[in-house]
């Protein structure tokens, strides 16, 4: 691992907390402020979007525009996704152990399963920003260490590390348990100091999550991200705000740092449109579920009707291999492979 740059200084003044009284702390974890400048959105405004997807992302947060992240579940999805003209791609926690391993999104995946499944999406497009669940970071500060490394490695452009115990379960399902505010802290400052060790100043994106709104109340969970911003979380995203006063004024107490708000249908949040979510103030809205539960329904629709009728043709649609194939991106590689001066695929 390579040496850690020290960006963090410590406030002569104190701040106040969610509740708009001073605080006073003697604890490292809550004294501390990081900046770095190279980071500093400003340096991300201007020029062309840049093909490497992290720095992609960073000017997209830094200029005008809610950007908006489809989930994505497995290869198909993320092709549809692509096809559809989406700038940024969010791979969920929640799709890729339901896609992967047939499993709820009950801490099941490991972090093996999450960096194979962002590797083979990164491959699709690798200047396309992918926004990648991590979950508690899969162990402790060294573990999270090692999640964010590999997370770069493959070519994700920003992750989001939360505040649950490691028995974690989908933000919007109840009985959450969340971990103490120092041990949160920990697992971002860990995150952030893997990112300023990798070789080559990277511009690897940090989002941290705090699913505390619905444990220990709206209050602490602000007074979490704030705190997370502190020590160097590039974005807040809170879980579970159940309403549009809540989100804005969550988007107020965090400003400048910019908001991440998750909508799954049926969930705890309000199923916001884009423009909705824009208006409060968030410059990043995700939709977990988008694809994973498209797929559920449109699967058991195809395997319900042959079943019953003993054939595919009316769920296919008329739609034939070649061009099933073609939205997996055939024309790019028999294009690819003439250029090249291949011949395998002048007939296809």
């Amino acid at each position: 691992m390579s040496p850690v740059f020290d960006y963090y200084s410590r406030p002569t003044t104190s701040y106040q907390d969610a509740s708009n009284q001073p605080h006073h702390s003697s604890n490292r974890n809550e004294a501390e402020v990081y900046y770095n400048a190279r980071l500093d959105p400003k340096n991300f405004l201007d020029g062309p979007l840049s093909s490497n997807p992290a720095t992609r992302l960073r000017q997209m947060l830094a200029r005008p525009g809610i950007v908006v992240a489809p989930g994505i579940c497995d290869g198909i999805s993320a092709r549809c996704a692509l096809d559809a003209g989406f700038s940024c791609l969010y791979q969920s926690g929640a799709a890729t152990t339901a896609s992967r391993l047939g499993q709820p999104d009950l801490a099941i995946a490991t972090l093996n399963d999450f960096v194979q499944a962002a590797e083979m999406v990164c491959g699709l497009d690798p200047a396309m920003p992918v926004i990648a669940d991590a979950d508690t970071g899969f162990g402790g500060p060294a573990m999270v260490a090692r999640t964010v490394r590999q997370y770069a490695r493959v070519g994700v452009a920003a992750l989001h590390i939360e505040d649950q115990v490691q028995t974690k379960r989908c933000g919007h399902l109840l009985g959450k348990q969340v971990v103490s505010r120092e041990d949160f802290l920990i697992r971002v400052r860990a995150a952030v100091l893997a990112r300023d060790s990798i070789p080559g100043s990277s511009d690897f994106v940090i989002i941290a999550r705090t699913d505390s709104a619905q444990v220990l109340g709206m209050d602490e969970a602000v007074l979490r991200l704030r705190l997370a911003a502190n020590i160097g979380a590039d974005v807040c995203f809170i879980e579970g705000v159940k309403s549009k006063e809540l989100l804005e004024s969550t988007v107020a107490a965090l400003a400048p740092k910019p908001v991440l708000v998750n909508v799954i249908s049926g969930g705890l949040t309000p199923s916001f449109t884009t423009k909705e979510a824009e208006e409060t103030g968030a410059k990043i809205i995700i939709f977990s579920l988008v694809s994973s539960v498209a797929i559920v329904h449109a699967c058991q629709a195809a395997m319900q009707a042959l079943k019953k009728t003993g054939s595919d043709f009316s769920t296919s649609r008329g739609m034939s291999p070649k061009q099933f194939f073609e939205v997996m991106g055939l024309n790019e590689i028999v294009e690819f492979d003439a250029r090249a001066g291949g011949s395998a695929f002048k007939a296809i």
